[in-house]
């Protein structure tokens, strides 16, 4: 029978027997009936000291291809062969993931108010103790993460390619598709980097569904992290696969000037040419009143699925092919 998983306020990772993994609730805050609000935290210690490495998952209530990839990223390993310790939390936002809502509770993008603050709105008190709690203890970080609502993705990273440790764990994952990304305020990632911690952004897939072979990939290559900074001897099962990663420069969204039904042509992870039919918007009588075209050559990042879009709905998302020096 498994053991039942402890309660605690913080993660403290020194005490944790070696070789063995460990459970946790961490709490952070309380609902308006006065329940504390836990998450899960699974905590692998390896026979001996080394790297500590974080996976977060569903940061957005709404994306989950990556709880399944720590499940089964922990299913996979053996801790008594493991150097250092590996932290993994399959689900941030717990209130959004109930609500199968991408924000949190009171409307907030928990991925847009990282570190937080103590004494601030709901969100912003759970992004801080987040960060002081659980992630404060990390020296790596891999954020899990799926396109939104409505929209598709490949399977891409985001990592500011321009330092040399998080554009190796970047090609690590072995992706379709790198974008270098400095960061933005008010993500996990650049929350991170502020502590010191090497951090990068993992897009795995479309949101509110599993999608078997992203997660094998996502998982597969975050194996291959830990064996390249040593904390693995090998990758255990199936070795890595995929064709070669495409490397951005950059980034950006192609947007609609107006509004109808909208149909996207493009397919993720393919590339497109300059002038390329992207996509076409449709008044409600079925007339083309707008087509789009690929301004450049371009490799296709995500996309919207949603048919109905209003002026200035975001329609295809392009990378724009070129290494960061």
């Amino acid at each position: 029978m498994t053991e039942p998983a402890l309660i605690t306020d913080t993660l403290d990772i020194e005490p944790l027997a070696k070789g063995e993994c460990h459970r946790f609730w961490v709490t952070l805050t309380e609902d308006a009936a006065g329940r504390p609000i836990r998450i899960p935290v699974m905590v692998a210690r390896g026979h001996e000291d080394g790297p500590i490495i974080g996976v977060t998952a569903a940061i957005h209530g709404n994306e989950l291809n990556g709880i399944p990839t720590i499940h089964r990223l922990f299913r996979d390993l053996e801790p008594a062969v493991l150097r250092g310790t590996l932290v993994a939390v399959p689900l941030v936002n717990l209130p959004g993931y109930l609500e199968q809502r991408r924000v949190f509770t009171d409307g907030y993008d928990l991925n847009r108010v990282m570190p937080g603050r103590e004494d601030s709105s709901p969100s912003r008190i759970y992004a801080h103790r987040f960060m002081t709690r659980i992630v404060r203890s990390l020296q790596y970080l891999v954020d899990l993460h799926t396109a939104s609502f409505g929209r598709v993705n490949s399977l891409y990273v985001r990592a500011d390619m321009r330092h040399e440790t998080t554009a190796a764990m970047a090609r690590l994952i072995s992706p379709q598709i790198i974008v270098h990304n400095e960061g933005t305020d008010g993500t996990l990632r650049s929350a991170a980097e502020d502590l010191g911690i090497h951090a990068i952004t993992v897009e795995v897939g479309d949101p509110q569904r599993f999608q078997r072979g992203l997660i094998r990939s996502s998982r597969l290559g975050i194996q291959a992290l830990l064996a390249h900074l040593g904390m693995l001897p090998e990758i255990p099962g199936d070795s890595q696969q995929g064709g070669d990663t495409v490397e951005c420069s950059h980034s950006y969204w192609i947007s609609s000037d107006c509004g109808g039904i909208l149909q996207v042509f493009a397919e993720v992870a393919a590339r497109v040419e300059r002038g390329q039919r992207l996509a076409t918007l449709t008044n409600l009588f079925g007339d083309v009143i707008r087509e789009f075209l690929a301004p450049e050559d371009a490799i296709v990042v995500g996309a919207t699925s949603n048919p109905v879009a209003q002026t200035g709905a975001r329609i295809v998302h392009l990378g724009i092919e070129g290494n960061i020096r």
